[in-house]
């Protein structure tokens, strides 16, 4: 089957693996964005009981996938994963650092004897739904935007700044992207609220919230697809590989491939569609699903026109023959054919988180359930 195909359609297949992975996790950030509303919504050491174990329950299906995400594009697009994860050392350092803290909150804040007390793990969770956002958002819009490395004929890679990647955060259309992720975080965070917990006053606040991040959402989303549209892009010449400047690259893209346009637009409308259904309606629970199915779409559709048409998925601004595509990032031919099969078991994965999250969410968090303080997170 996979030994079947060529070279260029198996780093094809891979590129859509990771890209699919890549955007299932920015909707799993919906716990992230939760985090960041514990004490908008909970006023109640209560409340804030039921926010937290809300979240709790979904936090792990988070960091698995980023931790897939991240093993994925290791093994298929290894130059990518040793020039930026060794060289923008200190944004990779710092994003793990936010989900290691995750981690330590959830397992011990509300252990008997916490001499540190709930508000400190509760802080730790507000840091990593903040930073955690911001900066994988600021990190992926540099497969657009480029970064500082060079990489010579040995494919050995070196960062061309001291910053440690921390130099993206220069670029306002980096910082944008973070910016829209973490608000649609904190959208999706109170659309799962609204569907997840049985309290009209955490229902009432989480409606609330809509509004009060569902409008910096859409200006910075839209601050960034027009910027996106209109800049100049990285293209690779099909014939001598050479890369250079094109004028309204992403926009070609877009038109060039018809279907992820499609995507795009069917993704932006599933978005709005959920966001504005659950404001406008007075019990509405069920906005998660087009919102997070619609940020699924738009976020692959991204992939798609950073990695395809001859696009360099990895820009490099101190070298433009440096730049990563999927052609010269990839691992062999083999190993790609190999790990194709290994790939055949993600519909059965997808389709035990579906079953798990049924599972959990069978019934709703309650404040009866949080009262009789059975494996409270």
């Amino acid at each position: 089957m996979f030994e079947n195909l060529s070279y260029i359609t198996l780093q094809q297949y891979w590129w859509i693996i990771v890209s699919l992975l890549g955007s299932i996790l920015v909707f799993l950030m919906f716990v992230q964005g939760g985090q960041t509303l514990i004490y908008r919504i909970g006023k109640t050491p209560t409340e804030r009981t039921m926010v937290v174990n809300a979240l709790g329950r979904k936090w792990e299906f988070t960091f698995t996938t980023l931790v897939t995400f991240g093993g994925a594009m290791f093994a298929s697009f290894p130059l990518f994963y040793s020039t930026s994860f060794g060289g923008a050392y200190w944004v990779w350092m710092a994003i793990l650092f936010c989900f290691i803290i995750q981690a330590v909150a959830y397992e011990f804040r509300s252990k008997p004897h916490n001499v540190w007390g709930a508000k400190t793990y509760e802080a730790f969770l507000f840091i990593n739904g903040l930073l955690g956002t911001i900066l994988i958002g600021t990190a992926v819009a540099t497969f657009f935007n480029g970064a500082e490395f060079t990489v010579n004929d040995w494919n050995q890679s070196q960062w061309a700044t001291p910053y440690g990647g921390l130099e993206a955060v220069l670029n306002w259309h980096n910082v944008a992207l973070g910016l829209t992720v973490f608000f649609l975080a904190r959208v999706l965070g109170s659309l799962y609220f609204m569907n997840s917990i049985e309290d009209d006053v955490i229902f009432s606040r989480s409606k609330k919230q809509l509004l009060v991040s569902g409008i910096p959402f859409l200006i910075l989303f839209l601050a960034f697809t027009i910027r996106l549209l209109l800049m100049d892009g990285f293209a690779i010449d099909p014939d001598t590989k050479i890369v250079s400047m094109e004028a309204y690259k992403y926009l070609h893209n877009l038109i060039a491939m018809p279907l992820v346009a499609v995507f795009f637009l069917a993704g932006v409308v599933g978005v709005l569609y959920g966001l504005a259904k659950s404001y406008l309606l007075e019990k509405y629970t069920k906005g998660i699903w087009f919102s997070g199915g619609g940020t699924i779409l738009v976020v692959f559709s991204l992939f798609m026109l950073a990695g395809l048409n001859n696009t360099p998925f990895y820009p490099s601004l101190a070298d433009l023959q440096s730049s990563l595509s999927i052609q010269n990032a990839s691992s062999s031919q083999y190993t790609l054919t190999a790990m194709g099969y290994v790939s055949l078991m993600v519909p059965f994965v997808i389709g035990y988180i579906i079953w798990t999250w049924r599972a959990i969410n069978r019934n709703k968090i309650t404040a009866e359930e949080m009262n009789a303080g059975d494996h409270l997170y």
